[in-house]
Formats: structure tokens, C-alpha cells, sequence
């Protein structure tokens, strides 16, 4: 999942605890999820894996997506979220078949 969003209203110590964790966070899709911004704290992306059930869907795929944001704690608003289901990628192996 990859949401992208502006923080809102940010104090002092949350943008430095935004700022220390940006600086060093590598860029990955993990469960907890990272940030990617500008140094100016306006505009985010935040990419999180979340494990699908054999059910489910895109509704549920970006519900938990969004509450991992919101675990994070920052005051934000949501501008767009897109959702890559894994399961449904087809790998193409070099010189073989299909």
C-alpha cells in the first residue's frame, strides 16, 4: 500500500521525531509502515505492507493501511491511497517459460 497525504498542523516535537525517523528510515514496505517527505514536513508518501487473508480486498487492504498511519500519531489528511495485491503479480523469468 502507498498512501499519500499532508501532515497538518505539526508541534515542534513531532516534526523532529518526523525528521529523525525520515533520515533514518530505509525505504521499505514493512507492517509498521515508513514515511518519505520533504524536509519541510508538508506533503508525505507512507508505504506499509499489510499481509492479505485469502478474502480479502482492497476495502480491507487500505483500512488497515490506514489505521498503521494512524498509529503513527501525526495529524494528517489522506490525498490519495494505491494498493499493488501481490497476489495477482506475474513474474517473468529470464529465458525460460512464461
Amino acid at each position: 500500500m502507498t498512501i499519500r497525504g499532508a501532515f497538518e498542523e505539526l508541534g515542534e516535537d513531532e516534526r523532529e521525531a518526523l525528521r529523525t525517523a525520515v533520515d533514518s528510515a530505509q525505504l521499505a514496505f514493512t507492517e509498521a509502515g515508513t514515511f518519505t517527505c520533504d524536509r519541510s514536513l508538508s506533503a508525505f508518501t507512507f508505504r506499509c505492507q499489510v499481509p492479505a487473508g485469502p478474502d480479502d480486498g482492497e476495502p480491507e487492504a487500505t483500512e488497515r493501511a490506514v489505521a498503521a498511519l494512524a498509529a503513527h500519531g501525526y495529524p494528517h489528511r489522506i490525498l490519495r491511497v494505491g494498493v499493488t495485491d501481490m497476489r495477482h503479480i506475474k513474474i517473468r523469468r529470464k529465458g525460460g517459460r512464461g
